[in-house]
């Protein structure tokens, strides 16, 4: 039933003639006829025996519709045939397809209607579509038609057209792929023309329009292309950054900023500028430095090239050093600038943006990022000054350290210390430091230069001085120490409180920075040269006259003298070297001018000799160093401290420390040994006066000098054991005088004329450290100027008081005293009647004194001597005479009242004589004198209180004084007791 079924609807709705007839031969075979039917409807069959047939039909012939029922049953037949099963099977299934057929046809009858309705549709649907199909016959003969007339010509043209327009963009494309394509040309020009913003423009809209077009295969190559490109502007960029480290131009560094800025990387571009400074700062200092090296090597050598820099500096040599450093300066001096104008650049960019905020309209950034930006540039300027300028520091500290300055001369090292301080002041101007590495290092170098130059120079004036001749040295009237060139530095200061270092150029109210100043051109490190081309001023007087026409009258007749001032002129001015010439003015020299033009000269003139002069020029120049470096300003003091000791200490040993003999037993001396003195006899009073001694704040600052700074081992001098090797290096042996000075000889007055120049000169110079107290108390560290004030104190201020002692021995030797002692021994005293004449004695005295006036006139001569030191000659004179006087009347065995009235004559007409000769008023120990005399008066009780109260007088000359009184108005008894008590005075002393 289900394989009719199927077939029915595979078949569709066709009449029973067309089913029949497309029916397969066997299924067609199977198909009762229409009386079949008919017969088989008329046939009463049971229904149910009816669907008893049809079940027993096997289920394999509803299995499928492939399903062979003829096969089917010739496989069922079994091997022997019987004709009467085979027939009762034949008649079997003949009722089962009965059934089936009665069964079918009873289903087609009861959907005949439904049939033959559906059967109408489908004729009238036949008929429709034949319809259809003759309506798309005619529509497609029409269209046809239209496409043949209208179609074909019309939208043809519209097609071409298209194509058209197609192809002209196309060409378009084309063209701009052509010029992308070209665009490297382009941009290796604008490369090599330094316009970066616009080759960077210009890559971007390439890179803009190679987007667009990217569906065409060339591009893709393009495209890579130009990001290669662009890298490569960006290293050139970057390589262009780099050029302004050295050399700032405004042009040049705005087009590389607008190119980062256009690529966005304007923060990038600011660490690359700091690594590029630091690069810049190493290879320029090792370029510079490498120069000389190879320069001073003279060979193609090429080890220094891979030379660590550090290493580099230590093959700088000597003559090369100050050029180097010179250049070195000069070269990192263009680097901070041209950092200093970058921080410029930017401020004046970030004041133009706030102005106007569109300015910046070409940055890929936006408003907040652009400020955010600035920000960042601007910490980042400032944070890098302070390291630019450490690395500075670093790489000038190791060119410092890497040669030893200690044997450089003076000048070139003042040079040295001076570039130093420059860079010191250009690196407080750029970033406000203190510059605490350059400081330590050059005062390493400075504390080791100076130990040494010091020791030298020392050394130097103990040969000066033992080659002096002490004559003097004629200067102008009006000299000064700020004439000389050593002192000029002086001269650039507007005020001791203002620090040297940093004195301006000007006396403007406003004074321009360094930066400030050199921003175009110029170089603050090339005026060194300047500095020495100063002249010095001619301090020496012309041969002693200052007026030119004097001295062209009265050198007439002196052709030799006349080269005498330029002589000096080369010797002590205009020597630019800064060291104690080799030379100095011969002695002829001086001798012929002293024949010629000493009496000439004017009355203030000062006094100084060669000596002086150079120890005067080296304190100057210690106050250079000091004024250039103040960290070793204490060191640089306590030296110049040790010059002045050292002469004053010469002075005090040639002069001062006399060994001579007595002129008679009785007359003291001062000891050989500093503070000590010869052993004179008890009858001499002189000891306890103190006369001719030196002052005790003299005799300490001596001893102190010898024991700090004199080597007596050296000098052959034992005292005390010997200090440890290391104190003994910072001594100096004491100075021997010159044996061209003769100190012995009556004619010259025992060496006066030298005297007075030495010891002269000697406050002299304590006069121009007064001067410079000031200057030096500014640059003394706060900690040390006590020292400062315990030098002056101590030691400057006790010059004038080394007149007595040296000017003794001439008062002690320019008269004869012990002849007066010989005549007044031979004086009767014991007279009976009052005298009117006075003793002989006296007028021969007075002789000697009016001898020692010409003498002393012949002298001044030669040298002028000062009022001070004939007061203190005439002082010394006097005081010896009186005290002679004291001595002599101290010996009388016999006296009487009488012979003590002629002592008063004598020793008042003494006095009235003297006063004719000298203006020293009043004249010393006249009641030194008087009061001895009167003293012969006294009773017992005064006599007594006298020798209590009058220590000034000796032991002998009381005991004298009470034997003569004896039995006149003392006895025995008394005398006993008044001995007892000078003995007792005595006591102590013994």
């Amino acid at each position: 039933m289900q394989k009719i079924k199927s077939l029915m609807s595979r078949q569709g709705l066709k009449s029973p003639q067309e089913s029949m007839a497309d029916m397969s031969p066997v299924e067609n075979f199977r198909i009762p006829s229409k009386e079949e039917l008919r017969e088989l409807r008329e046939q009463p069959i049971d229904p149910q025996a009816e669907q008893e047939i049809i079940d027993s039909i096997e289920e394999v012939y509803f299995s499928s519709d492939s399903f062979d029922m003829v096969q089917y049953e010739l496989e069922k037949l079994p091997p022997d045939l019987n004709l009467q099963e085979l027939e009762e099977y034949r008649d079997k299934l003949k009722r089962q397809q009965a059934a089936v057929s009665k069964k079918v046809a009873d289903l087609i009858l009861e959907k005949q209607p439904s049939y033959v309705k559906e059967l109408e549709r489908v004729t009238s649907l036949q008929t429709n579509l034949q319809l259809a199909a003759v309506m798309c016959t005619n529509a497609r003969r029409q269209l046809s038609f239209a496409k043949e007339g209208f179609t074909e010509a019309s939208l043809g043209l519209l097609a071409n057209q298209r194509r058209r327009q197609l192809l002209t963009g196309l060409l378009k494309s084309l063209r701009t792929i052509k010029t992308l394509q070209r665009t490297d040309v382009r941009l290796s020009e604008m490369l090599e023309e330094e316009d970066y913003p616009g080759a960077i423009q210009l890559c971007l809209e390439c890179q803009k329009a190679a987007s667009t077009f990217k569906h065409y295969s060339c591009i893709s190559e393009l495209n890579s292309k130009l990001q290669d490109t662009l890298e490569q502007i960006e290293e050139q960029l970057d390589v262009a950054l780099s050029k302004t480290c050295k050399h700032f131009d405004v042009s040049h560094y705005t087009k590389v900023q607008l190119a980062y800025s256009l690529l966005g990387k304007t923060q990038t571009a600011m660490d690359q500028l700091h690594m590029h400074f630091t690069q810049a700062i190493h290879n320029t200092v090792f370029q510079v430095v490498l120069g000389y090296v190879e320069l001073c090597a003279g060979n193609a050598d090429t080890k220094f090239q891979k030379m660590q820099y550090k290493d580099l500096c230590t093959h700088i040599t000597p003559d090369s050093y100050i050029p180097c450093l010179t250049d070195l300066c000069k070269a990192l001096w263009e680097v901070m600038l041209s950092y200093y104008r970058t921080m410029q650049w930017h401020e004046e960019h970030d004041k133009e943006e706030a102005a106007d905020p569109d300015t910046d309209g070409t940055s890929n950034e936006s408003p907040g990022d652009s400020t955010v930006g600035r920000s960042y540039v601007k910490k980042k300027l400032e944070h890098g000054l302070s390291r630019i300028w450490q690395d500075v520091q670093l790489k000038v500290k190791a060119y410092l350290l890497g040669t030893d300055m200690s044997n450089f001369k003076y000048d070139d090292f003042i040079v040295v210390l001076d570039v130093i301080s420059r860079l010191m002041q250009v690196g407080e101007e750029f970033c406000g430091s203190k510059s605490e590495v350059l400081q330590e290092s050059i005062k390493r170098q400075s504390v080791n230069y100076f130990k040494n130059y010091h020791r030298t120079r020392l050394e130097e004036l103990r040969m000066f001085l033992e080659n002096e001749t002490w004559e003097l040295c004629p200067v102008k009237s009006n000299f000064s120490i700020a004439q000389l060139h050593e002192f000029k530095f002086m001269g650039q200061c507007r005020s001791p409180s203002v620090s040297p270092s940093r004195q301006p150029a000007s006396s403007e109210p406003v004074e321009l920075s360094l930066f400030e100043q050199y921003t175009q051109v110029g170089n603050p490190f090339e005026m060194q040269i300047d500095n020495k081309e100063e002249e010095t001023e001619d301090v020496l007087a012309s041969n002693g006259y200052e007026s030119d026409e004097l001295e062209k009258s009265v050198y007439q007749d002196y052709d030799s003298d006349s080269d005498v001032a330029e002589e000096l002129k080369q010797d002590f001015v205009d020597e630019q070297t800064g060291d104690i010439p080799a030379k100095s003015v011969s002695r002829e020299t001086l001798r012929s001018r002293k024949r010629s033009d000493y009496n000439l000269n004017k009355a203030n003139a000062p006094i100084l000799t060669n000596t002086t002069l150079n120890v005067i020029r080296l304190v100057g120049k210690y106050m250079q160093m000091m004024n250039i470096l103040k960290p070793i300003a204490f060191d640089v003091i306590h030296c110049v401290s040790q010059l002045f000791d050292y002469y004053l200490y010469a002075v005090y040993t040639f002069f001062g420390r006399n060994d001579m003999h007595a002129p008679c037993p009785a007359m003291p001396i001062p000891g050989g040994q500093l503070g000590g003195s010869r052993q004179v006899p008890p009858g001499c009073g002189y000891e306890s006066s103190g006369l001719g001694l030196i002052s005790s704040r003299l005799r300490t600052t001596l001893n102190r000098i010898q024991e700090s700074l004199i080597d007596m081992e050296a000098g052959g001098e034992s005292v005390g054991p010997h200090g440890p090797p290391e104190e003994r290096k910072e001594k100096v042996p004491s100075p021997h005088l010159s044996q061209l000075v003769v100190l012995t000889a009556s004619g010259t007055l025992y060496g006066l004329a030298e005297r007075v120049v030495a010891t002269e000169s000697l406050v002299f110079l304590a006069e121009q450290f007064e001067l410079l107290q000031p200057h030096l108390d500014t640059m003394m560290p706060p900690a040390k100027k006590p020292f400062l004030q315990q030098f002056y104190s101590q030691t400057v201020s006790t010059a004038s008081e080394l007149r007595k002692p040296t000017y003794w021995i001439v008062a002690a030797k320019a008269i004869d005293y012990e002849q007066m002692l010989l005549l007044m021994a031979g004086v009767k005293w014991d007279i009976k009647e009052i005298m009117s004449q006075h003793n002989v004695y006296v007028d021969v005295l007075l002789k000697e004194f009016e001898q020692f006036n010409k003498r002393l006139g012949d002298v001044s001569r030669q040298v002028r001597i000062p009022l001070p030191v004939s007061n203190v000659l005439w002082e010394h004179c006097i005081r010896l005479a009186n005290r002679t006087l004291v001595e002599g009347y101290a010996n009388v065995k016999k006296c009487s009242n009488e012979g003590r009235a002629l002592m008063q004559l004598d020793f008042q007409q003494f006095l009235m004589k003297l006063e004719k000769l000298t203006d020293l008023r009043p004249i010393p120990d006249k009641e030194f004198v008087e009061t001895y005399i009167k003293a012969y008066y006294l009773t017992e009780n005064d006599m007594e209180q006298f020798i209590k109260n009058h220590r000034e007088y000796s032991m002998k000359q009381l005991a004298n004084l009470v034997n003569v009184c004896l039995g006149s108005h003392i006895n025995k008894k008394a005398r006993q007791k008044l001995l007892a008590a000078i003995d007792d005075i005595d006591r102590p002393k013994r």
